[in-house]
């Protein structure tokens, strides 16, 4: 989490409770008829999308790998923010088409949804194109980024997939936002 939000809700914390703690003798003995509602301040669970966005036409197969994505993050028992990044991350990687070996125009030995490479421990061939196998493998490594619910999607991804091209995910936000809202309950 940043640290500068953190102290901020730490403060804005230890401010509730202190005046809790000094009018609650007061408020418990106030007419309720008085009280006047409070407006709270609520940060969006999800950040803005960063930078311009890009955005495909996707046919049917890419919507089956989107749908796959969601289901494999449903399955690992995470949220919407983590769909979303993990289908920004496809779309980059891949244009969630499931790669299979491009001979010449391959990157090294990347494969399946991600470009995940069995040489660098992602597993096999057969497990990489393999859109649930390839998206929970994605999911492990992104539960293993400390504060990824709350940083920048393309900071997310790039912290997981340690490409060339760590802000080429950002352009991806929004349709893989629209995407998971289209599909999350489908």
């Amino acid at each position: 989490m940043n640290t500068i939000f953190r102290k901020s809700m730490l403060s804005v914390a230890g401010l509730a409770f202190a005046g809790g703690v000094f009018a609650g003798p007061i408020a418990a003995h106030a007419n309720p008829v008085d009280a006047k509602p409070v407006a709270v301040a609520v940060q969006s669970a999800a950040p803005k999308p960063q930078g311009d966005q890009s955005h495909i036409t996707i046919n049917d197969e890419q919507t089956a790998n989107v749908k796959a994505i969601i289901a494999a993050t449903k399955k690992a028992g995470l949220p919407e923010r983590a769909a979303v990044i993990s289908i920004a991350t496809s779309l980059q990687e891949s244009k969630l088409e499931n790669l299979g070996h491009l001979g010449d125009a391959n990157d090294h030995d990347s494969l399946g949804l991600f470009q995940q490479r069995p040489t660098s421990g992602w597993g096999t061939p057969e497990q990489i194109t393999d859109p649930e196998y390839s998206t929970t493998a994605f999911l492990k490594g992104l539960k293993q980024v400390d504060g990824w619910q709350d940083m920048p999607l393309t900071e997310a991804a790039q912290t997981v997939q340690v490409s060339a091209y760590p802000d080429a995910y950002a352009q991806w936000e929004q349709q893989a936002t629209d995407l998971v809202a289209q599909h999350w309950n489908s």
